[in-house]
């Protein structure tokens, strides 16, 4: 069920597209939020009437610029607004990063993926569990939605947020807010607790004796892959999101093929969440540093044959 749904949304993108609005897609606000990170609320009606936590965009900044995907950080839909969260890593985000409030993008196309899992299961069920969120650096980003609509359902969640610094921990105010409770760490000990977002969940679980039903990562693939070794050796099911390595966004690319447990997936189309005890971290990291050359990209093709690319209705895999 949950991958017939996105791929009806990717067979779906050629028909978003026509029907985006004429105007521009004119950014209400810029903030930096920690070095490199940057936060825009958008003017995007459409979309914010309709998505949902878990769900992506596709931003394009004028004729020529990069499909860049972007998890919707939040939205308000009376005033037509979503809020996306992005950190500079090529020349593309860097010159996303130069926009200000009053400027345009092009496109903003979504939205994408499918949606988290607690948003579309029974809603009783759903306040039955306890949840426990785990988010590293930017990937704050895409935990809070999830942690906001639980708290309007309410559902409080714990919350784990993991940053290296003091000054990398993002949307802080805005997670306590919504949280049941917030548990703050940083790498160097610079802020809350010291040490890495697993040393914590152990804590949590060990001294405090705290019972989870659901986890949910988001952060980068090493934390991702760390936390769900350590949330499958104390029995708590895990949830995780492969937006890290997505890179087109529409299954053309074929950037975020990954394994999960025997099958074939890819991150844009069939998640981007997955079961965490079945992702195959080793090989996607691996795969994601190949993808970075041309040469590795040849690789791949070469090799994956006809599954490099993912069920985006523009090819022939």
């Amino acid at each position: 069920m949950k991958t017939d749904t996105a791929r009806k949304n990717v067979v779906g993108f050629s028909e978003q597209i026509g029907r985006m609005e004429e105007s521009m897609y004119k950014i209400l606000k810029s903030e930096v939020l920690a070095n490199n990170i940057y936060l825009f609320d958008v003017e995007a009606p459409r979309i914010a009437k309709s998505c949902l936590p878990g769900q992506f965009v596709i931003v394009k900044m004028d004729e020529k610029g990069e499909r860049i995907p972007l998890t919707i950080c939040d939205y308000v839909r009376d005033q037509g607004t979503i809020t996306i969260v992005f950190q500079t890593v090529g020349a593309s985000t860097m010159r996303m990063a130069e926009l200000k409030a009053g400027d345009s993008f092009q496109d903003v196309t979504g939205p994408l993926g499918v949606p988290s899992e607690l948003t579309t299961d029974p809603l009783e069920e759903v306040r039955e569990k306890k949840f426990l969120f785990v988010a590293g650096g930017v990937g704050t980003a895409p935990v809070y939605p999830q942690v906001k609509w639980l708290h309007e359902h309410g559902v409080e969640a714990d919350v784990i947020v993991g940053a290296k610094t003091k000054d990398l921990v993002i949307l802080e105010e805005q997670m306590r807010s919504v949280a049941g409770n917030l548990y703050i760490t940083t790498d160097d000990g610079s802020y809350g607790r010291s040490g890495m977002v697993t040393d914590t969940i152990k804590y949590l679980v060990e001294e405090l004796g705290k019972k989870y039903d659901v986890c949910v990562a988001i952060g980068p693939m090493i934390m991702m892959k760390f936390t769900a070794l350590l949330t499958k050796s104390l029995n708590i099911p895990t949830i995780v999101s492969l937006n890290p390595i997505m890179v087109d966004g529409t299954g053309m690319c074929g950037a975020c093929r990954v394994t999960v447990g025997e099958e074939v997936k890819f991150a844009c189309v069939d998640g981007p969440e997955f079961d965490g005890a079945l992702v195959n971290f080793d090989e996607a990291m691996k795969r994601q540093q190949m993808y970075k050359t041309e040469e590795g990209r040849a690789v791949l093709r070469l090799q994956e044959g006809p599954t490099h690319h993912g069920g985006c209705g523009h090819c022939n895999a």
